[in-house]
């Protein structure tokens, strides 16, 4: 009975990550089509519509946001959301960490190990910013910022300053680092290649 629920245990494992982002997909899909549906003439429909619209949409927004007039209008537009309490908040942090996830060569592809939360206990983070001098000059020594992810939740975790000589990088891929993190240890980090 033991190996049979591991072979269960194991398959919801496997299962779980693909039928989320299944449902994720064919939710975006559905709005689409919904979306195609409302605004197109049934002789323009076709299967597959909706992948070419959404995939043109993002091309598009992409390519206009290189233009002057939309640059100044995306501007006008963060402007106006920052004099709004609230939303400036929620507005700025979700943008600071699309702009971080997606812009940075870097984010979470450092992986090293820390002693955390106290000495002789070892866990895996990522090696992120570089220290700003405000905080820099307040530490003895050169320190690094290494974000230590929770597991299952790649979106919480904590942001520790160690000193540099106290970290050890690991040989390992940022892809393995990031599923070791989020299967809570149940796949090891392979060695990068």
């Amino acid at each position: 009975m033991n190996r049979v629920s591991r072979y269960f245990l194991n398959g919801v494992i496997v299962l779980i990550p693909i039928a989320i982002t299944a449902f994720v997909v064919v939710q975006v899909f559905i709005f689409t089509e919904w979306l195609v549906g409302r605004f197109l003439p049934s002789f323009l429909r076709f299967p597959g519509m909706a992948l070419l619209v959404m995939l043109a949409g993002i091309t598009t927004i992409g390519l206009l946001s290189t233009h002057w007039a939309l640059r100044w209008l995306l501007t006008r537009t963060e402007k106006m959301l920052n004099l709004l309490p609230g939303v400036k908040f929620i507005y700025n942090s979700v943008k600071q960490l699309s702009s971080a996830m997606l812009d940075s060569q870097s984010l979470l592809k450092n992986p090293v190990l820390v002693q955390f939360p106290h000495p002789g206990s070892w866990v895996l983070g990522f090696l992120a910013a570089d220290l700003s001098n405000s905080l820099a000059e307040h530490l003895p020594g050169r320190h690094v910022c290494v974000f230590v992810p929770m597991s299952l939740n790649l979106t919480a975790g904590y942001n520790i300053l160690v000193r540099e000589d106290e970290i050890r990088p690991l040989d390992v891929t940022g892809e393995s680092a990031l599923q070791y993190v989020l299967t809570a240890g149940s796949v090891m980090p392979r060695k990068s290649s």
